[in-house]
């Protein structure tokens, strides 16, 4: 019950206790007068008549004490008039039983009045002659009585209305600040953080307001500071700590997202030769400057080409990575050329001639990052032959698949449904040790048997207008799933893109979602943290309406490089899964513990449930479940 209608109701209450013990008050006082002014009026007639008669009482027969008594009888108010003589013999007895219409019989029975009689002797020489006898009709009184009972009752509910129209205004002035503050409370849950700023004039809501103005602008400082304290941390996560270039789970990141972008790219792997051999010669504290000024000039060649969009990392050892994307063939051909003269030259230094070779390979969106990394490790031997800190570029001639075949693959596949899932990444509550969540993981064979590598079959599906039907088919092959096997524990399904801006896609899922419950009790819909961070207001639109429908969501392989941290407050997903690079090794590592705790902190604020996926060690597993997040897979 709202808090309006609890105090009008108390109001009410009140009023009406205070009108029943005012009304009945006033009507025995008034009661109580009129009795009084009764029996002074029938003592007054009395006496009066009684001296009135007294001249003529000698001759009781006399016709004047008749016509005097009937006088003052037909005056209507006196119920009866009695006058006996000295032996109390009845001389004259006049009676009136009339009752005043308009009084109810249920108000006499309620208030009932005592019979007023009074009467007076009538003397003469100094001799009692007679008694008269007078009663009040009581019916007068009672009109009174009932006249002024009705206009009390009356007022008093007028004044009553219009207290409570006053009180009704009064209150929706009041609790309009109480909903403006109930208003900016959901909206701080929701991780807006805005402040109320026309203070109520009410002394304990204008408090309130002040506390919810303080508590907002706090928590949004310490969101602010949590975000760039993961922005800082995130960011040294990525980096290797001896060239402070990236690592290779960046990498492995990186090259999935450039396939996914269909832009032309390609990869430079670049290996330091014999570098057991050189540490044996030099120390590694030598080795480590070697490995440092290899860097440096992988920095340089990236700073030098910006417009390609280079990014460069260190995979182990003398292992290094270039990624750049928007190039062609005779731009790479001419930063392979530099990176050799510049390796030739260092090697001088060292004393090497051959001090590293490079193997590059064009990245293709139906490739694999595998085969992509096969074909520059390829590359990188055929350099070895060639000669010296020499470069191999492998041309982009043939593919897995030759682009008809997938795409006779792909339509035939999602025309007829030859698909089927797989449930993968089993997420366990560190609370309960139950299985709280699974993805749904789409598997496909060719004519042969054979499983398909699904990135290249996503990225053609999406490239022939048909991913939005293979999303529809996972879907409903989820909630099959779910009221097949009657499982009670929640499965996440990716959506692509360009199936979330598909209007048809959202009126079809609307309806979906109104004549089945289990799509919103069961059924978490899931996007990589880059794919958001791609067209950030199309997802922020998408999961506003799924929440809107009771829907929920959630952002997987979430780590700074593919979405800055301050995003999630924007986008209100229901869940983050961090990347699996994150929770491997973090009982051993200071930089992911603490980043993961601050990520933590910040789903507590924004009531955001933090899982972990795929955490191979027992160590890393424990120790997650020390920081407080909701559950992982293995």
């Amino acid at each position: 019950m709202s808090l309006s209608k609890q105090l009008l109701i108390l109001i009410s209450a009140l009023f009406l206790i205070l009108f029943s013990v005012n009304f009945v008050l006033s009507v025995k006082n008034i009661k109580t007068y009129l009795e009084g002014e009764s029996q002074s009026h029938a003592q007054d007639t009395a006496t009066s008549l009684g001296l009135s008669l007294s001249p003529y009482m000698m001759d009781t027969s006399d016709p004047v004490i008749k016509t005097m008594v009937s006088a003052i009888f037909d005056m209507g108010y006196y119920q009866e008039i009695r006058l006996v003589d000295a032996s109390n013999k009845e001389l004259i007895s006049l009676t009136n039983g009339k009752s005043v219409d308009g009084v109810p019989s249920w108000f006499i029975s309620y208030l009932p009045m005592p019979l007023i009689i009074a009467q007076s002797e009538i003397s003469y020489n100094w001799m009692i002659r007679g008694v008269v006898y007078v009663t009040i009709n009581p019916s007068f009184a009672y009109s009174k009585l009932y006249q002024q009972a009705k206009t009390s009752f009356y007022y008093s509910l007028m004044i009553f209305s219009v207290s409570i129209v006053f009180l009704v205004l009064l209150l929706q002035i009041t609790l309009s600040s109480l909903k403006r503050i109930n208003d900016c409370a959901l909206h701080i849950a929701e991780g807006h953080f805005e402040t109320i700023e026309n203070l109520p004039w009410t002394t304990e809501v204008k408090n309130i307001t002040i506390s919810i103005n303080k508590m907002s602008k706090k928590i949004e400082k310490t969101i602010v500071a949590l975000n760039s304290k993961l922005d800082k941390m995130g960011a040294s996560l990525l980096r290797d700590d001896l060239t402070g270039l990236y690592k290779k789970s960046v990498f492995e990141t990186d090259i999935m997202n450039l396939m996914m972008a269909y832009s032309p790219a390609y990869l430079i792997l670049i290996r330091v030769d014999s570098l057991s051999d050189l540490a044996r010669e030099r120390g590694n504290d030598n080795i480590d400057e070697l490995l440092q000024a290899v860097a440096e000039k992988l920095k340089s060649s990236a700073e030098q080409h910006s417009d390609s969009l280079m990014k460069v990392y260190r995979f182990y050892g003398g292992e290094f990575a270039m990624l750049i994307k928007n190039s062609n063939s005779d731009q790479i051909e001419s930063i392979a050329r530099v990176l050799s003269s510049d390796f030739t030259e260092l090697g001088e230094k060292y004393t090497r001639s051959g001090l590293a070779h490079i193997g590059i390979a064009p990245v293709n969106s139906i490739g694999t990052p595998e085969s992509i990394l096969e074909s520059a490790h390829e590359a990188y031997e055929q350099a070895r032959l060639i000669g010296p800190n020499s470069y191999y570029i492998r041309s982009d001639e043939s593919f897995a698949r030759d682009i008809f075949a997938w795409k006779e693959l792909v339509y035939s596949c999602i025309d007829n449904a030859e698909y089927s899932l797989s449930y993968v990444g089993q997420i366990t509550s560190f609370q309960t040790e139950q299985l709280v969540m699974e993805e749904a993981f789409t598997q496909v064979h060719d004519k042969n048997g054979q499983l398909v590598a699904i990135g290249p079959f996503i990225s053609i599906a999406e490239k022939l207008a048909k991913i939005i039907d293979l999303d529809k088919g996972v879907i409903n092959k989820v909630l099959d799933y779910i009221f097949n096997a009657q499982i009670s524990h929640a499965v996440a399904v990716n959506l692509a893109t360009d199936t979330i801006k598909n209007i048809g896609f959202r009126l079809w899922l609307e309806k979906l979602i109104k004549n089945n419950p289990l799509v919103t009790r069961q059924l978490i819909f899931s996007f990589s943290a880059y794919a958001v961070a791609q067209d950030l207001e199309t997802y922020v639109d998408f999961i506003d309406v799924v929440h809107q429908w009771g829907g929920r969501v959630m952002i997987k392989r979430f780590e700074s490089q593919s979405m800055p941290p301050e995003l999630t407050k924007k986008l209100s997903p229901d869940f983050i899964r961090l990347a699996r690079e994150i929770g491997n090794g973090i009982s051993l590592s200071e930089k992911k513990y603490q980043f993961v705790q601050a990520i933590q902190q910040m789903g507590v604020l924004l009531d955001i449930t933090v899982l972990a996926e795929n955490v191979q060690a027992e160590n890393d597993y424990l120790f997650l479940k020390t920081i407080g997040i909701a559950g992982a897979s293995r």
